[in-house]
């Protein structure tokens, strides 16, 4: 793969009119070549005309009519991606675009197909909720006994990969699902997977967290479900 990738960046935003703009304008300064494409999941909070007013020739901007989940955003953003490198990036301000470079040189340099970057492996963070952590740990755990992985932090927003791997996986999963999803799908096709440390500065509900118990408990099926039916 040649040294300067271009990357296509899957942002799925959902109700982030807060936070939109700076994500994107974080994006645009990193030292790639980029296309960004913006999966809007029906907004009601000013987001889709906040994301109508950004403007770029690397910009695409994808709107749903109705609320889907994280995982049909993303599966509608990894339709549209042209890149050689396809990073999904969250919409609010927890992980921090300057760490492309580090992210995509297992790749680049061809030792691996996919790169997840973990919260868990020393690098700097916001100290957060500790039941969420626990949570996290469990559902990693339990993921890796059913994938026969080593992996630190399944549920970690920065997955990285080659594009023509993502576009070639059938995501079935609407909502946050997809992350014990794609981590089984990547295992079963044996798949080189590289973990890296990032940064992560989390945020509380207050500042628009919606991740929650109840989709740990739709994690747990969708571990069993996409390593023994799928």
């Amino acid at each position: 793969m040649q040294n300067k990738p271009k990357l296509s960046i899957v942002i799925p935003a959902y109700n982030e009119k807060d936070t939109i703009d700076e994500i994107v304008k974080r994006v645009q300064n990193v030292e790639f070549e980029t296309e960004i494409i913006i999966v809007d999941d029906c907004s009601n909070d000013g987001t889709r005309e906040k994301i109508d007013k950004i403007s770029g020739n690397n910009i695409k901007k994808l709107f749903h009519e109705k609320n889907k989940g994280k995982g049909a955003s993303l599966r509608t953003g990894f339709q549209h991606a042209t890149g050689d490198i396809v990073i999904i990036q969250d919409a609010d301000l927890e992980y921090n675009p300057k760490e492309y470079s580090n992210l995509i040189e297992p790749i680049v340099d061809g030792r691996a197909d996919v790169v997840y970057g973990s919260r868990f492996l020393g690098g700097p963070h916001r100290v957060s909720f500790f039941w969420h952590y626990v949570g996290n740990k469990i559902l990693t755990t339990l993921s890796n006994m059913m994938t026969n992985l080593i992996l630190t932090d399944m549920e970690t927003c920065y997955k990285v990969f080659k594009t023509e791997i993502i576009k070639d996986i059938n995501i079935r999963s609407n909502r946050f699902g997809f992350e014990p999803e794609i981590t089984a799908k990547l295992a079963k096709r044996k798949c080189i997977i590289y973990e890296l440390p990032i940064s992560y500065s989390g945020r509380d509900y207050d500042e628009g967290k919606k991740i929650g118990w109840k989709d740990g408990i739709v994690a747990l099926y969708c571990i069993a479900r996409f390593r023994l039916f799928d």
